[in-house]
């Protein structure tokens, strides 16, 4: 099954790195009505970077119909609301598709330890709703809002090794580039402005 080679082969760093396997992704950014981002932490059995912090949810389209939908970004939409159920237990009827907001697109390789890593086009979509969350534990090692001085606090942890944590290289690189910037934005209720779907943002 092509999700099965995603996950795995799409995954081996010796194969990226031979044969530059890309793969689609997207990665979820979800804030609460009081502009606070939510992050996870990801489960200790991730194949890659486990037990990070990251943003809301990040995965793959699947190879299926609904998945595939290029116009206005309608497939990538399909698979975070997914993926937001399995991860997060966020019924779908709760983030319905049209509340997504694609914002930009980024092209990032990473790798995770001396086997696996990630080589990604990755679709970053961003919503405003407040949701009750039921994490899958499978999934998900925990969960927090924060604001931006929280953010930035841990943001220092992480580069000083505090507390053990650690955070995705995807999630960092968006932090670093754009977040700031695109969060007026959320507040303001104005990403349209900034949405740029367009470019292809190459961070490799």
């Amino acid at each position: 099954m092509l999700i099965d080679f995603c996950q795995f082969i799409g995954h081996l760093m010796e194969k990226i790195e031979k044969e530059n396997l890309l793969h689609r992704a997207f990665s979820c950014f979800l804030f609460n009505s009081k502009y606070e981002l939510l992050l996870q932490q990801r489960s200790a059995t991730k194949v890659t970077f486990p037990l990070v912090w990251t943003n809301a949810c990040c995965s793959h389209p699947l190879y299926r119909e609904s998945e595939l939908i290029e116009e206005n970004f309608l497939g990538v939409r399909n698979a975070a609301q997914r993926k937001l159920l399995d991860e997060l237990g966020i019924p779908p009827e709760d983030l319905p598709v049209e509340e997504f907001i694609p914002v930009g697109r980024i092209l990032y390789k990473a790798p995770s330890d001396g086997k696996w890593g990630e080589h990604e086009l990755d679709y970053l979509l961003f919503v405003v709703r407040d949701v009750k969350l039921n994490p899958n534990p499978n999934e998900v090692a925990g969960v927090m809002y924060v604001n931006r001085a929280q953010l930035n606090e841990l943001l220092r942890k992480a580069k000083a090794g505090e507390d053990g944590i650690k955070l995705s290289p995807w999630f960092r690189l968006v932090v670093d580039n754009f977040l700031m910037k695109w969060w007026d934005h959320v507040e303001k209720g104005t990403l349209h402005e900034v949405s740029d779907m367009k470019a292809i943002h190459k961070m490799l």
